[in-house]
């Protein structure tokens, strides 16, 4: 994680774009700068943010980090199924190990008894990584509103995931609209220090970091680049 954080930084700094492959990778860069406006500039800054300061300043750190711990519990099964699809039977194990103990044991997931355990967590998986595990080509960039970034081949992908979400199944809408709003202010929270670390045309820096993560996320951290020496930290 370190690393991808580093390598995104540095990107930035070079001012790598794929501007020169931008009419391959973004053709819908103009609806997608309209999107970009109504998530980043009206809902984020206007709703989103602000709660997550409140959310932030007003609860206390070790709640916090349980609803941290809670949503990574729920992410361990939409994992789990990606990778047994991906092959990766061992991580799979893990995620199963790792759900049903900090279920049980840690409160519903409050408590990640699992890492004291010695069952560390890894990267989450999704089924957008495994399309492209499966050859599916990632097609064009896309802002989707409400949603933010995404690509052809990932939009679709989230309705799927979402099918895997233990609270999609819950009969109270109204309760799995607290959990949804939790899980979005939490997340929004712990990103609100990369506000200060974006720089340039801020569209353009949001596109980039997002398909190089991508990249990085889908290779399971084994891409191309000029970095290798940040494998020191």
């Amino acid at each position: 994680m370190l690393k991808l954080v580093l390598v995104s930084l540095l990107i930035v700094m070079a001012n790598f774009t794929f501007s020169e492959e931008a009419d391959e990778i973004d053709p819908f860069e103009g609806v997608n700068r309209v999107f970009y406006e109504l998530n980043f500039n009206l809902l984020d800054p206007v709703i989103i943010k602000p709660i997550a300061i409140i959310y932030d300043d007003l609860t206390p750190k070790p709640i916090r980090q349980g609803f941290r711990n809670f949503f990574s519990n729920l992410d361990e099964v939409p994992s789990l199924v990606n990778n047994v699809l991906q092959g990766k039977f061992g991580q799979a194990a893990n995620n199963a190990e790792r759900f049903l103990m900090n279920t049980t044991l840690g409160l519903g997931g409050f408590l990640d008894i699992a890492k004291r355990a010695g069952l560390q967590s890894a990267e989450d998986e999704d089924f957008g990584q495994t399309l492209a595990v499966w050859g599916v080509p990632d097609g064009p960039y896309l802002m989707l509103p409400f949603f933010g970034p995404s690509t052809l081949r990932d939009a679709p992908s989230n309705f799927v995931d979402s099918l895997l979400d233990p609270f999609s199944y819950n009969d109270s809408l109204p309760v799995r609209a607290v959990i949804k709003g939790i899980d979005l202010i939490s997340l929004r929270a712990d990103l609100l220090g990369i506000d200060d670390v974006i720089s340039g045309d801020e569209y353009l820096f949001i596109r980039d970091v997002y398909l190089q993560n991508r990249e990085y996320v889908i290779s399971d951290g084994a891409i191309d680049d000029d970095f290798d020496d940040l494998d020191d930290y």
